[in-house]
């Protein structure tokens, strides 16, 4: 996902270095605008800050109430158990962030005390900072992690992952129809020194790594977005799964179905900004297509379940119940605090629709609450 060094100096601004690109290569296709604006080793958004919480640009799902880690954590204890308790079982994090919901998750996981044994701890990630910060916060866990750059550089074996909030970082590419063709959408640097969309010169030579319901049914203006590197994380799952046991739990703001549409974003102290305005300093995301993720999945061997509003997702863990649990014998502040991070967490008003959860296993494992005894006893 990130982009590789270059011999730029340091000291050169990402829009300094991005003009230059453009000069000496051609307009940039937007994959490699968001690769290098989140991923550059000297400027990149990603490796030079800590974005999360009040004081960063954005709060996700774990630093907004410590249920969500938990329900997570027993959510791993109990698929593991289903896998037949296999030792020792990798328990993967892509885009671990601070480390809270991993924390968080072997906290609550300690009530499977054999779980906690037989786990060994990856986390995915390039950000030294936030490494740093992983390191910290998971310090008391009895825990020592293991740092990688990718999935596929975690050894073999029985393994759980867990992304939420890490597909919707990874590159899309976008594409528009004009006419009869597909021409892809670029960046390139205005007469006036800013950069601005552009489309390609030349058309797309096939249209087959297009979704096939859209390119059959596509109007002339109608944008459609790919995710390449979600397709290659799905066929490293697929790989381990052949051989061991594996389960992947995806979470993310997304949509179910695969329409026609432009969802890229730039967020910035907790409000959108342009999304080339200030490469670098901005996070740049675009909504998960689950229904491409789920297709990709399948032809690449794997089970896929879901997906589920996040909200159902977790009220069928029992989010009421350990948020019920927490508040009891608490002062008002606390209970307010604790309650309200639960509603936003699973409200379809707030993040209890736009984010969605999809697992991913190998032949015969189904998690909960994908089961259809699950199912029933929630209603």
């Amino acid at each position: 996902m990130l982009a590789s060094r270059t011999s730029a100096d340091s000291s050169d601004t990402l829009l300094e270095i991005l003009k230059r690109r453009v000069a000496s290569d051609g307009p940039l296709t937007i994959a490699q605008y968001m690769d290098t604006c989140l991923g550059d080793p000297d400027h990149g958004y990603y490796t030079t800050r800590d974005p999360f919480g009040a004081d960063g640009d954005f709060i996700t799902a774990p630093e907004i109430s410590q249920i969500f880690g938990e329900l997570i954590g027993l959510w791993c204890a109990v698929v593991w158990q289903n896998m037949g308790a296999p030792k020792p079982i990798k328990l993967i994090e892509l885009g671990p962030g601070r480390g809270t919901l991993m924390a968080d998750a072997l906290r609550a996981a300690l009530r499977v005390p054999d779980f906690i044994e037989a786990a060994q701890v990856h986390l995915v990630e390039t950000s030294p900072v936030l490494r740093q910060m992983q390191r910290e916060r998971l310090e008391t866990s009895g825990k020592t992690p293991h740092w990688h750059g990718s999935l596929d550089e975690v050894p073999e074996g029985a393994a759980i992952i867990i992304a939420n909030e890490f597909l919707d970082a990874l590159p899309v590419r976008q594409y528009e129809r004009r006419g009869e063709d597909w021409f892809e959408r670029c960046v390139r640097v205005s007469k006036k020194g800013k950069l601005e969309f552009c489309s390609s010169s030349k058309p797309l030579k096939t249209s087959e790594i297009l979704p096939q319901t859209i390119h059959e049914n596509a109007q002339d203006g109608d944008m459609v977005e790919i995710r390449p590197h979600s397709d290659k994380i799905a066929e490293t799952i697929a790989a381990r799964a052949q051989d061991t046991p594996t389960a992947a739990l995806l979470i993310d703001y997304g949509h179910e179905t695969t329409t026609p549409g432009e969802t890229l974003q730039a967020v910035m102290a907790h409000g959108f900004v342009d999304p080339l305005e200030k490469p670098g300093e901005a996070d740049l995301t675009a909504h998960v297509d689950f229904a491409q993720l789920g297709d990709s999945a399948r032809r690449h061997g794997l089970q896929v379940h879901g997906s589920l509003p996040q909200g159902e997702f977790l009220l069928a863990l029992g989010l009421k119940e350990r948020c019920e649990r927490l508040i009891a014998d608490t002062d008002n502040d606390t209970r307010e605090k604790i309650s309200s991070g639960a509603m936003r967490l699973a409200d379809p008003a707030q993040m209890g629709d736009l984010f969605k959860v999809m697992a991913l296993t190998s032949n015969g494992l189904t998690p909960p609450p994908f089961t259809s005894t699950l199912a029933s006893e929630q209603d």
